[in-house]
């Protein structure tokens, strides 16, 4: 498999069939995709009007791809910083993490997880992203309110009904 830098450069090459691009383009989100793949893919095909008949609009493609790496460079310098601090806390003989935190430091899956493909947040992928990760720095409870529309009505173990984002991610439903 390639990187997401790799597969982007693909995105972008316009001498390659439209199809293709959409396709590397799709291969993106197995790198980084912060609503869960589906989720992430349908909000960048709302977002960038991306068409089934990829003809009618390759650029759509360039767009998408634009908002998804504004959202990877948010996360990159703090997986980076996290994936620092456990090396330093291995040197030291302390294996474990001191909390978990909502991103994988490898990859970027579910930092606002969304179950349901077809509801997840309108705003760009950026902004969604920034607002976990803040909220998560500085210690804000996913179980009171949702971390990325703020609603204070939510349900546990359950998708926050206004923007769909399941706190704490597929595997860890808080």
């Amino acid at each position: 498999m390639t990187s997401f830098p790799a597969t982007a450069v693909q995105v972008r090459d316009r001498s390659r069939d439209p199809r293709r691009r959409r396709v590397s383009l799709r291969n993106c989100l197995y790198h980084f995709a912060p609503y869960g793949f589906h989720a992430t893919w349908n909000h960048l095909a709302a977002a960038h009007r991306i068409p089934r008949r990829i003809e009618a609009d390759p650029e759509s493609l360039a767009r998408a791809l634009d908002e998804l790496e504004a959202a990877r460079v948010v996360v990159l310098p703090r997986a980076a910083a996290f994936a620092a601090d456990q090396r330093e806390r291995k040197r030291h003989g302390r294996r474990f993490p001191i909390a978990a935190h909502p991103w994988d430091s490898w990859g970027g899956h579910g930092i606002a997880y969304c179950p349901d493909p077809g509801k997840h947040p309108f705003e760009p992928l950026p902004v969604v992203v920034g607002r976990v990760l803040d909220a998560c720095a500085a210690g804000a409870d996913p179980r009171g309110r949702c971390l990325v529309c703020g609603d204070e009505d939510r349900r546990p173990r359950r998708a926050c009904r206004h923007c769909g984002v399941l706190p704490g991610g597929r595997n860890n439903p808080i």
